[in-house]
């Protein structure tokens, strides 16, 4: 598994900017870190900010930050 996939990554439509919006929680607490028009090419643009932002962290010699945010909560008693 490559270290981007552990982190939880999605795009949503937003009425106030009239655009897809990214977000990846873990990575980007402060909210959305890209905007597109087509929700495909904005998942692929938060796809490529995420894996630029873990390799720059890696290369700084930082760990990672913990990747607790979860789509959906488990189910009670799983």
């Amino acid at each position: 598994m490559k270290a981007e996939d552990r982190y939880l990554k999605f795009v949503r439509w937003s009425d106030e900017d009239g655009a897809y919006v990214g977000f990846c929680p873990d990575l980007f607490p402060w909210g959305g870190v890209c905007h597109g028009h087509d929700e495909e090419q904005t998942y692929r643009q938060l796809c490529e900010l995420v894996h630029k932002e873990i390799e720059e962290l890696q290369t700084a010699g930082s760990e990672l930050p913990a990747a607790t945010t979860r789509p959906m909560r488990e189910p009670a008693g799983v």
